[in-house]
This record gives C-alpha cells, structure tokens and sequence, in this order.
C-alpha cells in the first residue's frame, strides 16, 4: 500500500542572469539547500536519500553541491531530464518516500548556465533532440532561428492556423507573466511592459518576440520530502503539503507525426494531466492556482488546453476572458513563470514547487491567490518529458 506524501519545506535562490552573481553551482544549491532544510526545520543528518537536478554540468555535480549541506554518506543521485530535471527529481523523492523506502529525502536543482540560446547540438555525439528536429524540418523547414523558439513558434503558428488564435492573445500571456513577476524578489526580471511593447520587441520566430521566450538563467531551489509519520513525529501538521497525485510521461508515437503542437508534448501533457486528476479525484475545476511550463508563450497556450483548463482551440478565449490572472478562474504563473521568473534549467521545476508550497501555506506576499487549497505543476522537458503534479492544503 502506497503512503501519502508531503513536502514540509523548500527553498530557492533569486534567479539571475548568467555571470551576473559572483557565485558556482555548490553556492547556489547550498543556499537553496539550506534555506529547505531550514524551512522544514530538519537537519542534512535526517536525510535519507539526494536527488541533484542539473543539465550542464559533470557525472558528480549533485556530489558536490549536495556536499555543502553535509557529509552524511547518504546516496546522492544525479538527475538531467532536460528542462523537466527539477520535477524529476521531486517525482524521484516523492517515489522513494510514497514506497515506504525512506521517510526524509532532499530533492535538490541547480543551473549554471551560459549567456544566450541554449545549445542543442549533439557535440559529435547523436543528438537527443534529433528526431524531433527532423521532424520539425519535415513539418515546417528549418528557419535561421535558434532552435528552441523555432519548434515552439511552430507550434503557436500551428494553433492560429487551425483555431483563429492571434499573436496578440498570445503575446497577452507574456504581458500576464511579466506584471505577475514585479511582485516576485526571486524573479531574474522584475520590469513592466505594455502588451504593446512585448507586440514590437525583436521578432525571434513567428509568432514569438523576445519578451515572449525565457531566458537563460542561473539559480537553484530545493524541497524537503517526508512520509505522514515523519510529519506527525515532528510536528509538521501545520506546514506539510500533500503531494496528491504526481505523473510522468514520455512521448509517445504521436510525438513525431504531423503537428506542431504535438511535436513539443501537448500530448504528453495531456496525459499526465489526466493520469493525476484520476489519481486525485480532483480536476481542473478544482485547482486555484497553476506553475506551469512557459518557456515560451506559446507553451503556454497549448498547455491551458492539455492541462484541461478549457476545450481544445478555446485557449485564446481563456486569455481574453481573463481566467488566467488575478480576478479570474485560476491563477497562472503568479511567480512570473519562466518567461520572467528565469529559467536555469535543473532548477526550474522545484522553484514551481517551492511557489506552489508557498502559495498553499499563504507565504507569497504581495502575489498571494486568495484562499489557495489546491495547486497544479507542470514542467516540460523536450527529449522528452511532462511532469504533471497536484498539490493540496
């Protein structure tokens, strides 16, 4: 029989721009390390088991940057699921706890990363992203433009094409993301922009600008695991949240056919999403407040309709209704999302959860959503992985 499980404490660092802090990976994770621990009031000795998210980095970063918190002996495993590792690791940890085969484990991610577009090549090697852009190649030719806002763009190219949506509706969410993160300290940008301004900034792949595409970011965060007994024998009742139900999914053949939109896992979020609201009882209808997967504006567009936030091709509607902000249905990306918020790449799903976790616990200041009870996580990794997780008070 499965246990239920909690995360008690987390942590994470201001996210900044790359070289813009005097600071390595071991600093930032043991900043974001600490600041868990010291959340959930435990200490690196109860710690049963590591998990270390990062993309770029050696065979034992984990080791060393976990090695700042303590010298315990404990098993430390290196995680990479591309821009999904954080999540991975939490779902990991959520793993070994829910199977009764440790009652404390520390889900740790952290990203040093380098100045501009990320780098996709294969370095000599086959490249993990290949088949996908062949396929990309085979849907839509290969343009001048890096390639990750290419593959994306052609996605949000593809839902104006089948369902009338319009680069305005999409650029909305940026505006929406970059007004959310002026209320976050974390956040690696904090500036307003008009919705025209993001309209009129470099166009990077169509329908994509620049203030609509994340940026490279450097940054950890960190959250602690724990079994209801863990929680009960320190007194935790009044911080712990409930991890209700957690999904992981790869692609699937559908991945690699003729759409745009699948070809960056609509469908792989799709399914995980549907996996954890069976798996919760819950559904959309039920959640107050999302961290979702915004690496691009488009993104999140078609995420709303994998998510099930609304029907598919309704997603436009969903923004100009305002249901996505302050005032409306749900609340999404309240930390800025990785538009603004940054996205250092083994980080990023863990800061989703220490927001959620704060939201949940009624500690996110001045971008707190009113009487938050239940919260949704999905971080999307090409390659490929979704990660879909719902939390409750």
């Amino acid at each position: 029989m499965s246990r239920k499980v909690y995360v008690v404490g987390v942590g994470m660092t201001k996210f900044e721009k790359p070289g813009a802090r005097d600071w390595d990976y071991p600093d930032m994770a043991e900043e974001a390390g600490k600041q868990a621990l010291e959340d959930a009031g435990v200490s690196y000795e109860e710690i049963e088991q590591v998990f270390a998210g990062y993309v770029y980095g050696e065979s034992t970063s984990g080791q060393a940057a976990a090695y700042r918190l303590g010298l315990t002996g404990v098993p430390i495993y290196n995680v990479n699921n591309n821009c999904s590792t954080g999540s991975t690791a939490l779902f990991m940890a959520k793993q070994l706890v829910e199977g009764g085969i440790a009652d404390c484990v520390l889900a740790l991610g952290f990203e040093q990363m380098a100045k501009g577009s990320l780098d996709t090549s294969g370095k000599g090697r086959f490249n993990p992203l290949g088949r996908h852009f062949e396929t990309m190649a085979e849907q839509r030719g290969f343009a001048k433009a890096p390639p990750a806002p290419q593959i994306f763009g052609n996605a949000g190219r593809e839902h104006m094409e089948k369902y009338g949506t319009t680069a305005e509706q999409i650029a909305k969410i940026a505006h929406k993301n970059h007004l959310h993160s002026t209320k976050n300290p974390r956040s690696q940008f904090q500036d307003e922009y008009s919705l025209e301004e993001i309209l009129e900034s470099r166009m990077i792949h169509e329908p994509l600008t620049m203030l609509q595409c994340c940026p490279t970011s450097d940054g950890a965060a960190a959250a602690v695991v724990v079994s209801e007994d863990f929680v009960k024998e320190h007194g935790l009742e009044d911080q712990a949240i409930e991890i209700a139900a957690m999904s992981m999914v790869t692609d699937t053949p559908d991945t690699f056919g003729d759409s745009a939109i699948k070809l960056v896992g609509a469908d792989m979020t799709r399914l995980a999403a549907q996996q954890v609201y069976e798996a919760s009882g819950l559904s959309a209808d039920d959640v107050d407040v999302i961290e979702l997967h915004d690496c691009f504006s488009a993104n999140e567009l078609i995420t709303y309709e994998g998510l099930g936030l609304c029907e598919e091709g309704k997603a436009g509607e969903l923004i100009d209704a305002g249901d996505v902000t302050y005032g409306g249905k749900w609340v999404v990306n309240p930390s800025g999302g990785l538009i603004s918020k940054g996205h250092p790449l083994g980080a990023t799903g863990l800061a989703q959860c220490a927001e959620l976790n704060w939201q949940l616990r009624g500690l996110a200041d001045d971008r707190q959503v009113d009487d938050a009870e239940v919260a949704l996580q999905h971080n999307l990794g090409l390659g490929g992985a979704a990660v879909v997780t719902l939390y409750k008070r």
